[in-house]
Formats: structure tokens, C-alpha cells, sequence
């Protein structure tokens, strides 16, 4: 047996036995466990329109004061825990958006690997053979030095798994999740149902998408329903709807 083949059973006994407390003592009716899986801030990188997968980049401040403009405009969920990426725009995120909630970071909800493609723009790329290949290429297609989507998608699963198995576990029946456009695009159309392309889940900084699983969607389908946007529109104060 291949070493990676004992780290899946390994993950399959936690999740079956985490299904099993669940049961026994979440009551016969299975929870549901919802997750709000938010796209980072802004950097400076990405103002300039430059790939920055795997380099560890903050927030700008811009990006920043972004972020609680929109907590102002949106209601963000409260939630029990934040599962973040481990590049310091997810982190920095968390903390702005949920600055009293644990924050766990998941390696897998790091971004994609953009090889010898990153810090670099569009516009520096397009002219070159190698980046054209690789645009134009399938999902087994990777840049040089990179890593393909067929690899994230492998990543994101692993992701999913960790956090909904901890989840049940904890009893958690709300989280966030912090993490990077591309991820959340491969994510849900991969794993979320119903379907939708990718160019459809693209979400903006400080936004996203709310999703559910069950135990029993999870292990029969690997899937998770995809609910709406987040964060939600504010509610209108009663006093405020009739002084109108």
C-alpha cells in the first residue's frame, strides 16, 4: 500500500467516525454544515493586475480599508471558526472580517502555483510562447515550475474534506473559509452543486459564496449545495422602514 493511499483510509476512518458521533449525538436528522467561503482583499499585486499565487503577499491598505467599508455596507455572518489559507492576505482577512473568531489556517486553501509566471503581468506574459501554452492547455496543463488545475482541484477536495471532518467533529455547524479566487472558483465548480462554470463563481475581495454539506452528501457525492452570495444584504431597521 502506497503512503498516500494510507493517509486517504486514515482520512476516510475520521470522517466515518465523525459521521458516527454525529449520529449518535447530533439525534437520527443529520446537521448541516454551512460554510461562508470568502475571497481575500486586495494587494498591491493584484491592483496592478500581476499573478501572485504562492508568493506571500499582505493586504494593501487600500485593499484594508476596503474591507471594513464593506463590513459597514454588508452583513457578514458570525461564525464559529475561520479556516484560512496560510498566505498572509487570507490571514489578515480573517482578522479584519471575524476579529474575535479562531482562525485555523488549511495549507490545501493556499492558491495555485503559477511557476515562472508569478510576479509577473498579463501583460508581460502574453507575447510569450510558454504562457500561451499553458492558457490554452487543459486542466493537466501547468506553467513551468508550476502546478496544474487538475492538482488544485486534487487540493481544494483535500481542503474540503479536513474542514467539513472538523467541523463534525467540533460540532460547528458555521464557518468561514478565507481563501483565493482561483480556489473558490475550482471549489465550487468542481464540488458544488448545482452546477456552474467557473467564470460564473468568481467572486470580488471580501466576497463570496455561502454553501452547505451534509456527512451524507459529503462522503456518497463528494458535494457540497451552493446557497447564495455573501456576505448579505443589510436588513432595514423596522424604525428606519417606517420613518420612510
Amino acid at each position: 500500500m502506497k503512503i498516500a493511499d494510507i493517509r486517504n483510509f486514515d482520512q476516510q476512518l475520521k470522517f466515518i467516525a465523525a459521521i458516527l458521533c454525529n449520529f449518535i449525538y447530533g439525534g437520527s436528522k443529520m446537521k448541516g454544515y454551512r460554510l461562508s467561503i470568502l475571497r481575500h482583499g486586495m494587494t498591491e499585486a493584484n491592483a496592478k493586475g500581476i499573478y501572485i499565487g504562492k508568493t506571500d503577499t499582505p493586504l494593501s491598505d487600500k485593499g484594508a480599508a476596503q474591507l471594513a467599508a464593506k463590513m459597514d455596507e454588508f452583513d457578514y455572518p458570525t461564525v464559529h471558526r475561520v479556516y484560512s489559507s496560510p498566505l498572509r492576505r487570507c490571514t489578515e482577512t480573517a482578522e479584519i472580517l471575524f476579529p474575535h473568531t479562531q482562525i485555523c489556517v488549511v495549507d490545501d486553501l493556499r492558491e495555485l502555483d503559477f511557476g515562472i509566471f508569478e510576479n509577473k503581468s498579463v501583460d508581460e506574459l502574453v507575447k510569450r510562447e510558454d504562457y500561451m501554452k499553458w492558457i490554452k492547455g487543459g486542466k493537466d496543463s501547468r506553467p513551468p515550475q508550476g502546478e496544474s488545475l487538475q492538482e488544485l482541484t486534487a487540493r481544494t477536495y483535500k481542503a474540503l474534506h479536513e474542514i467539513i471532518t472538523d467541523m463534525m467533529n467540533d460540532g460547528l455547524t458555521h464557518c468561514a473559509v478565507i481563501t483565493h479566487g482561483g480556489v473558490i472558483s475550482n471549489m465550487l465548480s468542481c464540488y458544488g452543486l448545482p452546477k456552474y462554470n467557473p467564470a460564473e463563481l468568481t467572486a470580488d475581495f471580501g466576497e463570496g459564496f455561502d454553501a452547505i454539506a451534509t456527512a451524507q452528501m459529503w462522503l456518497n457525492s463528494q458535494a457540497i449545495e451552493i446557497l447564495g452570495y455573501c456576505p448579505y444584504e443589510k436588513i432595514q431597521d423596522a424604525d428606519d422602514f417606517y420613518s420612510i
